[in-house]
């Protein structure tokens, strides 16, 4: 049996392939029957810090706790004493009297490294900017439900590298066997750490990494079409500079698509800015887009989460 009780979830590299895979199998179970994890956290207390805004994450994590049978105590980073100051190994001291788990929306991961290193509680990692683990976990999740298989399904990433969530899936994809390719400008490749751990992962699993230049290359007989928005949050000086590095190649629009798999399945872990990373008639698309279904997961796989860490 796998025990995950009391683990950080900061990045997926520290979670065995068994152990990912355990996550998905309890997702699967809970999306059948949402009362299935009764109410394990009954009593117990989840904070929610966030410094960035957010609609799909901050939800899908109070409604995992609710329906658990947990209260989630939202706190925003600048109605807090971390606005003025107060350290984040003693903000972290506090609310372990206070907390059995904290989820944080921050902008560095240095910032949910130091906090862990101060808890005795389970921090979970609810987007940094070099990992977004639990969206990953959702995305896997949705490819699992609409391929009836990872290993072997290939994964074509359009656009920036360097974002947190390619990050993440290539981690979750080399573990799990799946292909994946990542199609950016060089100077937004995803980051040397971050490959080299897939690679290492990828030689384990029997999986495939790979990054290109040409969309069109790595579209070609994809089973799984992914992108994100150009300009994430905290990049908005870099907004110019970055459309002109992206657009038009890196758009997934209706000639990109139409060189996949005829039977492909296109995600984003929205929001999106349409018209920008992707054209209305890719997201609209009812027999192909599955971010609907993507976004939804976010909520069955943040209670399988929670109730395996807790």
């Amino acid at each position: 049996m796998v025990n995950m009780k009391n683990r950080d979830l900061l990045t997926l590299q520290d979670f065995s392939a068994e152990e990912l895979l355990h996550i998905l199998e309890w997702s699967k179970e809970l999306k059948k029957n949402p009362g299935k994890a009764g109410r394990p956290l009954e009593g117990r207390q989840v904070a929610l810090i966030f410094e960035k805004p957010s609609t799909r994450t901050r939800v899908s994590l109070e409604v995992a706790v609710n329906q658990l049978g947990g209260n989630a105590i939202y706190l925003s980073t600048s109605e807090s004493q971390l606005k003025r100051g107060e350290t984040i190994a003693d903000t972290a001291r506090v609310l372990d009297r206070y907390v059995d788990a904290v989820a944080a929306r921050v902008s560095s991961h240095t910032w949910l490294e130091e906090y862990a290193l101060h808890s005795r509680k389970p921090v979970i990692n609810a987007l940094s900017d070099l990992y977004h683990p639990l969206q990953a976990i959702a995305d896997l999740f949705t490819v699992w439900e609409r391929k009836g298989r990872l290993r072997g399904v290939k994964l074509a990433y359009v656009g920036d590298g360097g974002a947190n969530t390619c990050h993440s899936l290539l981690i979750a994809c080399s573990k799990l066997g799946v292909d994946m390719v990542v199609a950016c400008p060089e100077p937004f490749s995803p980051r040397r750490e971050v490959i080299k751990a897939a690679l290492t992962n990828a030689y384990r699993s029997g999986s495939k990494v790979e990054v290109v230049k040409d969309p069109r290359k790595a579209v070609e007989e994809a089973d799984v079409i992914y992108t994100d928005v150009f300009v994430s949050m905290g990049k908005e000086a870099e907004a110019e500079e970055r459309k002109a590095a992206f657009l038009p190649n890196y758009r997934v629009d209706e000639k990109l698509v139409h060189i996949a798999k005829e039977d492909y399945i296109f995600m984003h872990c929205l929001p999106a800015h349409r018209g920008e990373e992707v054209v209305d008639e890719v997201l609209d698309d009812p027999e192909h887009s599955a971010v609907w279904d993507q976004a939804e997961n976010r909520l069955h796989t943040a209670k399988a989460v929670f109730s395996l860490l807790l």
